[in-house]
């Protein structure tokens, strides 16, 4: 294993680079930018929640969808490896706990083994403004669920029952229609296994965030139980054997690696906000050190820090980021998510920082600062933006339609900006959420790439009606953002393209593939 410098990510790279990227690239200098690329100055990733692309495109005409998903292929096995009979109740319910009328348990009993229609109003009939239940979506559950690339263990080791097999008819949600306009990307992947926590950091670093000497830290007990595989949870022995008799149950389902003690699944920020509080009688802007669930600071590289080096203005908008500090942000609303704001983590952009004065920016209450930063035409270079949690499409607490609509409204601003004519866009989202997908995940690294994700391309120079099948993941948002401003290429990203290369795929690209670009 090739080792990073200390505090993040070290990547299992296999063999040598297969495909020729040019000498300048190869060298660690940034690649060229390709004809016309310069006539971006404006680049805006606006990073949504938990949806797999056939959970949300699976019908959209002329895109792989589920029309391409043969009984076969969408067929899921139990856990001895026999085909279920019956897809499980989902358990505890479809809907969330505090939406009217609740769909129970019973109603969602003996569905046939095959993706369903959440919406279908013979069926479900739970519309696209209703909160469904959370489904697990964690580090080693979705490398079992996608069991090779077969995407056949995703009931078997869910924690929902038949609702990782759910989708909608996605004609109905506003960004639907922004898709038919512009790009829609149908081979787009998540960067890393698992959740939230780490696909964010992904975005900022192309890394995996790390826990130094965690067997020795408040920490230890997290340290996950894997199976010699270093892959396989290990199963509690009360575990049900079947997933038609309950969820899986582990010895240990922790957020750490063993042995290098990587942070996998979701772990609180350093300092504030977090949900950590401070250490009695600490640094009221720090989270409490000697807390279990506190990551220690990080120094990785990130694309922010290259930005910065190479003069390039760039910001994350967080949604309800000043109330998250102010400590207001509760549920039901804005319901700010701690581990949404990577930056958060890294040491670099500590409280007092001048970095974080600069970079970590609030998005405002349902996204207003950041519209009127849109509206005014003062975006910077390269900005992110995370709606806060009630508008983020995240099972259990948001819903689908209302973080599409704002997403739409945001896309609507964008588009009458004095920037507009330079811009470039990408919409995705985190991860899967725990939702099936029928494609199955190119072979990478050690962490990813995890399931097929939702990705549209916004931009005055996006390819019109375009549905692009060229093999991408989150990080496509840092190539495009590295080629654009000539950065030095990030470790993560060649580590990326040389594992893949290794396993006879091929590299990853850049979003440029969605563009007509003019001539210089």
């Amino acid at each position: 294993m090739k080792n990073r410098r200390f505090g993040l990510c070290a990547v299992l790279v296999v063999g040598a680079l297969a495909i020729a990227v040019g000498t300048a690239e190869a060298a660690g200098d940034a690649p060229v930018p390709p004809n016309g690329l310069e006539k971006i100055d404006t680049i805006v990733v606006i990073y949504a929640e938990n949806r797999s692309f056939d959970n949300l495109y699976g019908k959209f005409p002329g895109a792989n969808g589920l029309a391409n998903a043969t009984p076969e292929m969408a067929r899921q096995l139990d856990r001895g490896g026999s085909p279920l009979k019956e897809l499980p109740p989902i358990w505890g319910g479809l809907t969330a706990q505090h939406f009217k009328p609740a769909v129970a348990e019973a109603d969602t009993e003996h569905l046939p083994n095959a993706p369903f229609a959440i919406d279908d109003p013979k069926g479900l009939n739970t519309p696209v403004s209703a909160p469904t239940r959370d489904l697990v979506h964690r580090f080693y559950q979705n490398q079992i669920q996608i069991n090779g690339g077969k995407n056949d263990r995703f009931v078997a080791y869910g924690d929902s029952g038949a609702l990782v097999m759910g989708h909608y008819d996605g004609s109905k949600l506003p960004l639907w229609e922004v898709a038919k306009r512009y790009a829609l990307a149908d081979s787009f992947f998540m960067a890393a296994f698992g959740g939230s926590f780490v696909n964010h950091f992904y975005l900022a670093c192309a890394c995996e965030p790390r826990y130094p000497n965690a067997d020795q830290s408040p920490a230890r007990g997290l340290i996950a139980a894997v199976e010699a595989d270093g892959v396989t949870l290990k199963l509690a022995p009360d575990s049900p054997k079947s997933a038609l008799d309950g969820v899986p149950k582990f010895e240990n389902d922790g957020s750490i690696t063993p042995h290098d003690f990587y942070a996998v699944n979701t772990m609180q920020p350093p300092y504030q906000p977090s949900g950590v509080k401070p250490a009695p009688g600490g640094d009221p802007a720090y989270a409490n050190p000697n807390a279990p669930t506190t990551l220690p600071p990080q120094t990785e590289t990130t694309i922010g820090d290259l930005l910065s080096e190479k003069g390039v203005t760039w910001a994350w908008y967080a949604g309800a980021w000043r109330a998250a500090l102010d400590g207001a942000a509760v549920t039901p609303a804005p319901n700010f998510q701690f581990h949404h704001q990577p930056f958060n983590y890294f040491a670099a952009y500590a409280p007092g920082s001048a970095a974080r004065a600069e970079h970590l920016r609030d998005g405002g209450i349902n996204g207003a600062s950041f519209i009127e930063a849109i509206d005014s035409g003062t975006l910077p270079q390269v900005a992110f933006y995370k709606p806060q949690g009630n508008l983020n499409e995240h099972p259990g607490y948001s819903e689908v339609l209302a973080g599409d609509e704002h997403i739409a409204e945001i896309v609507r601003h964008l588009e009458e900006s004095p920037q507009w004519a330079h811009m470039f866009v990408l919409i995705t989202y985190d991860e899967n959420g725990g939702f099936w997908d029928h494609v199955a995940p190119p072979k990478g690294d050690r962490w990813g790439p995890g399931n097929r994700i939702p990705a549209l391309i916004v931009s005055p120079f996006a390819k019109k009606g375009f549905v692009d099948h060229t093999l991408m993941d989150t990080t496509s948002a840092l190539r495009l953002i590295t080629r654009r401003f000539g950065l030095p290429v990030l470790d993560g990203l060649r580590e990326r393209d040389e594992a893949m290369a290794a396993a006879g795929g091929q590299r990853l690209g850049d979003l440029t593939s969605a563009l007509d670009l003019p001539s210089p």
